[in-house]
Order: C-alpha cells, then sequence, then structure tokens
C-alpha cells in the first residue's frame, strides 16, 4: 500500500476539484514541492529549526501510574504537546512556510478551529518575517480565545468568519477566497491532510517527522507496540503518526473520530465510524457527513478541531480499505480521559487528542497485559481552558470570570 499518491489520489478519494483561477498557483505549488523535497538543503533547514525552535525530539513517555491503573496494556504516549506552540501543527507550519519563502511569498493565509493551527502558523511567520492573516470561525474564537490572543501577539491578524455555522468548515471557504484574490504573493497553508492535491501529500510529509521520530524511540527501547493511537479531525495528526506503518500489516492503527453528543445527525463530527458519504467539498473527493440532497451536515464536538465534516482523503482510503480501523469518543469520555491522565500522569490532553487517549484507555482494557500501546498526544490543553474548566469545576471557574470582570 503506498504512502505517497502519484496523481493526487488515493484509491477513489483525493484530486483537485478547485475553480480555474485556482489551477495556476497549485501547479505551481506541486512544482516547488517536488523540487523541494528533493533537496537535502530544504531538510537541513527543516530540521535544524525543529530543534533549536521547535524543540524536537518530543519526549515519549512510558504511562506507568496509567498502565497500573487500568491494570491492561502498557501505555505509551508520544508528548508532541511539548513541541513549541503547543502542538503537532508547528511541523507543517513550518515546512509549508519554508516552502512559501522559497517561492518568494511575502503573505502567509491559513485556516484555524482550536486555533493551534492558526496559532502554528503565527509563530512561525513570525520567525520567518511573513505577513499572516488566520481565517477563524466567530464559534471557535469564542471558545479558544487564548490561541486568538497569542496568534495577534505574535503579529497575525485573525479575521472572524460569521457565514454559514461559524466554525472550521466555513474558515476554509473565506481562506480559500482570499487565496483566489491573492496568489501572486500568498500562499495557504491548510492545516490538515486535506485539500485538493499536493495538500494532502505535502502535509504528510511534514508531519511524518512525528511517526519517524517515534520509531526511532521505540527501536532504541526494543518496544514492538501492538496498537498505534490518534485521533482524526482532518488528519494531519494521524497520518504523520501513521506514516511509517501505513504500508506494514502491524501494528494496528486505530484513528479516533468525534462522537459529540452522540449519533444523531449534527451531534458528532464521525465519518469513517459514522454516516461518511462520499462527496467534494473544499476542492477534494473524500467522505464527508452531509444531508440527503447532498449539502455538508452540521457537526458537533467539544473540541474545535475534530469539529469539521469530511476527513483526508489518505485516511478516507485506508479507513475504507482496512488498514486503518476507525472508532469514536464522546464529548464526555474525552473529558474522562483528559481528568484520567492529568491525574494518573501529570500531563493535560489537548480535547482532540483526549479523544486518542479514551480509546487508548480501552484498548489497553482489550489486549490485557501483554500488549502495548502508543497514543499521541498531539496537543496539550492549557488553549482549552475557556472549555475544560467550566465543565470540570464550575462553581469556582464561574465565580473567578465574574471576580475578574468586576461583577
Amino acid at each position: 500500500m503506498s504512502t505517497n499518491s502519484m496523481d493526487g489520489y488515493f484509491g477513489e478519494f483525493g484530486g483537485s476539484y478547485v475553480a480555474e483561477i485556482l489551477r495556476g498557483p497549485l501547479d505551481e505549488l506541486t512544482e516547488a514541492f517536488d523540487v523541494a523535497r528533493r533537496d537535502p538543503a530544504f531538510w537541513a533547514e527543516f530540521d535544524a529549526i525543529q530543534r533549536d525552535y521547535t524543540g524536537r525530539p518530543t519526549p515519549l513517555l512510558f504511562a506507568a501510574n496509567s498502565t497500573r491503573e487500568i491494570g491492561g496494556a502498557r501505555i505509551y504516549v508520544k508528548l508532541e504537546g511539548l513541541a513549541n506552540t503547543g502542538a503537532h501543527k508547528i511541523n507543517n507550519a513550518l515546512g509549508q512556510a519554508l516552502l512559501a519563502r522559497r517561492m518568494g511569498k511575502k503573505r502567509i493565509i491559513a485556516e484555524t478551529g482550536a486555533g493551534q493551527h492558526g496559532l502554528a502558523t503565527a509563530a512561525t511567520a513570525a520567525m520567518l518575517g511573513l505577513e499572516c492573516t488566520v481565517y477563524m470561525g466567530e464559534i471557535d474564537i469564542e471558545r479558544q480565545r487564548p490561541n486568538v490572543f497569542t496568534m495577534e501577539l505574535f503579529g497575525a491578524t485573525v479575521v472572524p468568519v460569521r457565514s454559514g455555522a461559524r466554525t472550521l468548515k466555513d474558515a476554509v471557504n473565506e481562506a480559500l477566497r482570499d487565496w483566489a484574490a491573492s496568489f501572486g504573493d500568498t500562499h495557504y497553508i491548510i492545516g490538515s491532510a486535506l485539500g485538493p492535491a499536493p495538500y494532502p501529500d505535502m502535509v504528510r510529509e511534514f508531519q511524518a517527522v512525528v511517526g519517524r521520530e517515534l520509531r526511532e524511540q521505540l527501536g532504541s527501547r526494543g518496544i514492538a507496540p501492538d496498537a498505534l493511537v490518534a485521533c482524526v479531525g482532518g488528519g494531519s495528526n494521524a497520518i504523520g503518526f501513521f506514516e511509517p506503518w501505513i504500508g506494514a500489516e502491524s501494528p494496528r492503527l486505530v484513528g479516533v473520530e468525534a462522537g459529540g453528543r452522540g449519533p444523531s445527525p449534527g451531534d458528532h463530527a464521525a465519518r469513517l465510524s459514522g454516516a461518511g458519504r462520499t462527496g467534494i467539498v473544499h476542492g477534494y473527493k473524500s467522505l464527508f457527513l452531509l444531508t440527503g440532497d447532498g449539502q455538508v451536515e452540521s457537526t458537533h464536538s467539544v473540541s474545535a478541531g475534530l469539529d469539521y465534516p469530511g476527513v483526508g482523503p489518505q485516511l478516507a482510503h485506508l479507513g475504507t480499505t482496512g488498514r486503518v480501523e476507525f472508532r469514536t469518543a464522546t464529548d464526555d469520555q474525552a473529558l474522562q480521559a483528559l481528568r484520567f491522565f492529568a491525574r494518573n500522569e501529570g500531563i493535560v490532553f489537548a480535547l482532540e487528542s483526549a479523544h486518542g487517549g479514551y480509546q487508548a484507555m480501552e484498548l489497553a482494557r482489550e489486549l490485557g497485559p501483554e500488549g502495548t500501546v502508543v497514543v499521541n498526544m498531539s496537543g496539550r490543553g492549557d488553549k482549552d481552558l475557556f472549555i475544560t474548566a467550566p465543565r470540570i469545576d464550575p462553581g469556582p471557574w464561574r465565580e473567578y470570570l465574574l471576580r475578574e470582570a468586576g461583577q
């Protein structure tokens, strides 16, 4: 099973379904990426900045207390949330920003949901001296205010998107409109392994640093995992984490989608483990949550980063062919996992990553003491304070906010 797409497709999924005005910019990007990926100097700069700025390699933690508490398989946590800006998103943002600079682009735009991609893009743009604009749904701005503040501190312009559901899919729409009007000096850094070709290949290649690093860490300890677990929104975290093992028969690769409030339409964001249908949205063919007449369905997740109706085309292919198995975690289960790992290990998962954490706990029970599970903590949870605190400790949190507001 190939990791790379030769023509922008992974089985029946992928491609480039865009307005004519964007075909030229996408061809330019495809050529630039093809040249850069073969240039050792490009990767040398990428690796040096990853070491000195991002803080790679990120640690691999044996979750001894959690393992003992569950009484099942050994649980390891890849602490990707310890990367600079707090999540895996910095890997792709850095790679694409370096590519944009190589192409002579002076301005960067991005979409963001949970804010981590926007934050990583803003930070990278500041470091490389590039202008930055981030599109973010109005609802996501409200629930991810700390990330908005920091993006603006880095000098980025954060544009509220007030159309549609005012979440991630609508931010993507606005970013695409901007790029269509400004591609002469602007590069659009898509934050996940989706969108028109070459984005899915490009994002996977920049995020593969996580999986390749994990493979070395496991090998140096003589660990052969039974299962790797990652949450799945658009798919940048999972595809990078799984990349070294995609063409192998083992270990099990488990993607975890947002079960939200439950299985009813509009209450979740489960495409492969739910009711995903083949469609074309945002310039690519994949599995999406669609209404009976083909319109994009409303979605819900406590985590803004998983609140998206589609999934990257390579993951759609890997899911339908069986190489990646998909599960869900509900809002409440994600919060349960967040509390569990916080109290047992002193680490706070991002709400997105906590979905993976919950299914890692379940797999540990299923596999038993002889098994080994590795979960990617793709981000850390300080960004979610305004969501998690009211749910976990509502009284004192409300009193604090009222006090700070002078009421």
